[in-house]
């Protein structure tokens, strides 16, 4: 393209200055009509050779230009598309076909669907919103050994980000990592109602949906300087309306793993307050243990309460290197 006053480009035939048009050959159309006549029968020859057996790129081989596309990882091993982007779900993405189909097929048995079948119930602890309702979090349920409150508001870091909001957060993140495993997941409160539930219907919600594993989360509220995690394991308790003796042992195996998962992933040490450095807790005075029927533990992410745990409690890096370590444990255990 030229523009006005521009120097005219000498390589341009149009331009005044450009060489004169060549000179077209007397021999031109001659072999032009040759060619038209040659290149059909070069044609129907190769053909016939084709149906004869002929083992050319594309004959008896089975190979040939379009098979070596197909199978090309580029057309189905981009991540965006046959992975299923950030999602993971393992399905197509748009524009790839049936290569991207075949490649990615391999996820489903790696994972996909490992968890197809099992019931995970997820137990955000407290209730962003308990602090509204006082009254009704401080009447008294019976667990079984005694009667406790129905909840508590819970505990914060000294900055206000409270242990409700952080129990939500690292639930979300939980589902999200066993669903893609093909688990049937439930909360027993999704900040969608104005308190609770109380500790009793928090069991009664993993019993009701048959859970093969619950976990609830937590955050605890020690002493500042106090640090570390540490997962809660249901005593054997047999009184009243509780009776753990038959989720005692796959409680306690439920637990180990999570605390060896949680420990390697986020790089955080057991507690060094309760729990003498193994992780690992055992309490017969918490209701929704108490009142489980199915394997059941309770984790305390860390202490909100110290500044270096809250420090992580509060970064959603960490928040989701916590949701991973739970998930590898529980995944670890409903495999047996």
């Amino acid at each position: 393209m030229s523009y006005a006053g521009s120097n005219p480009d000498p390589f341009d035939p149009s331009g005044p200055s450009g060489p004169p048009p060549p000179r077209r050959s007397p021999l031109r159309r001659p072999l032009t009509v040759a060619l038209a006549a040659l290149v059909p029968g070069a044609l129907l020859g190769w053909l016939a050779y084709e149906a004869s057996g002929g083992t050319g790129s594309g004959g008896a081989n089975g190979s040939g230009a379009a098979s070596s596309v197909l199978s090309s990882p580029a057309n189905g091993e981009d991540g965006a598309g046959s992975r299923g982007g950030a999602g993971g779900d393992g399905k197509t993405g748009a524009g790839t076909g049936t290569a991207s189909a075949s490649s990615s097929a391999p996820a489903a048995g790696s994972g996909a669907d490992s968890l197809r079948g099992k019931v995970v119930v997820i137990d955000p602890g407290h209730n962003p919103t308990n602090y509204r309702h006082t009254a009704d979090i401080n009447r008294e349920v019976d667990i079984g050994t005694n009667r406790k409150e129905c909840d508590t508001t819970g505990t914060s870091t000294n900055s206000g980000y409270s242990e409700a909001q952080f129990t939500l957060d690292v639930a979300h993140r939980l589902r999200t990592l066993l669903q893609r495993q093909g688990a049937t997941v439930r909360l027993t409160q999704d900040g969608d109602r104005p308190f609770g539930p109380c500790v009793d219907e928090r069991a009664r919600i993993g019993n009701a949906a048959h859970a093969d594993a619950v976990v609830s989360i937590h955050a605890d509220g020690a002493g500042a300087g106090q640090r570390g995690f540490h997962v809660i394991l249901p005593g054997a308790v047999h009184e009243g309306a509780a009776d753990t003796r038959a989720i005692v042992a796959p409680s306690k195996d439920l637990g180990k793993l999570i605390a060896g998962d949680f420990t390697r992933t986020t790089g955080t040490s057991p507690s060094d307050y309760v729990g003498d450095g193994t992780g690992l807790v055992t309490r017969e005075d918490l209701g929704g243990l108490n009142l489980s029927t199915v394997p059941k533990v309770f984790i305390e992410c860390g202490n909100m309460r110290d500044t270096k745990d809250a420090a992580l409690l509060t970064s959603g890096a960490w928040r989701q290197k916590a949701a991973q370590g739970i998930s590898e444990g529980i995944v670890s255990f409903l495999h047996g």
